[in-house]
């Protein structure tokens, strides 16, 4: 635990040290949001009506834009070599990356949403929602994400490799991170559950097959 916990605080402060990763992947969510109502128009009914999807969208793709430095610069300074040859096991050297990955990204993203939600016309009733399902969904994107990142260490293309490989996985929990938001109240239960469980079989699954992944392009 200690050494998860080092690992976790090291990669935290390296994200916060370097701002611009996180600072890139807020603007763009804030940004991608703002657009919309420049681009379908600022009637009220229209903007209510996609509000939670346009938020939800956009988070997906701001999330997207900070997995490719998730090992990138462990694997080119040689340190996912020291963390494979360490004490600790790779699945929770794994997971200690993948939370500071969310600490610095995902989380700020769930704490926005809110003030942008009201920017396209989501009902009042509806922000609290909006909030909770992207603090429950979020970590299962860094996770699912750390799968494509160790898949395309090494790649070329890296960056467009990951949006192919990881955008598909990231269809569940948008389609019920939406429908929460869109349903309200007690319609919105179902759809947290569902995407509670995407978050935890990601939390079971994701550093073994990430871990898997990262030995094999160290080979």
């Amino acid at each position: 635990m200690a050494a998860f916990l080092g690992l976790f605080r090291r990669d935290l402060r390296l994200a916060l040290r370097q701002g611009g990763d996180a600072g890139l992947v807020l603007g763009f969510f804030v940004l991608a949001v703002m657009l919309f109502p420049f681009g379908v128009g600022p009637e009220p009914q229209l903007l209510e009506r996609i509000a939670a999807g346009v938020v939800w969208v956009a988070a997906l793709l701001a999330a997207l834009l900070s997995l490719d430095r998730l090992f990138h610069g462990d694997f080119e300074d040689g340190g996912l070599d020291l963390l494979v040859l360490a004490p600790v096991p790779l699945e929770m050297a794994v997971l200690a990356k993948c939370a500071a990955n969310w600490v610095a990204t995902g989380l700020p993203l769930a704490v926005v949403s809110p003030i942008l939600g009201l920017a396209v016309d989501l009902p009042a009733d509806a922000i609290p929602i909006m909030l909770i399902s992207l603090l429950i969904g979020t970590p299962g994107l860094s996770l699912v994400g750390s799968v494509a990142a160790a898949l395309t260490l090494g790649a070329r293309r890296q960056g467009v490799l990951l949006a192919l490989l990881v955008l598909p996985l990231y269809i569940p929990p948008l389609v019920f991170g939406t429908a929460a938001v869109a349903g309200g109240g007690g319609a919105a239960r179902p759809h947290l559950l569902i995407l509670g469980a995407f978050s935890l079989a990601a939390l079971a699954l994701a550093p073994w097959a990430s871990a898997a992944a990262v030995r094999l392009a160290l080979e």
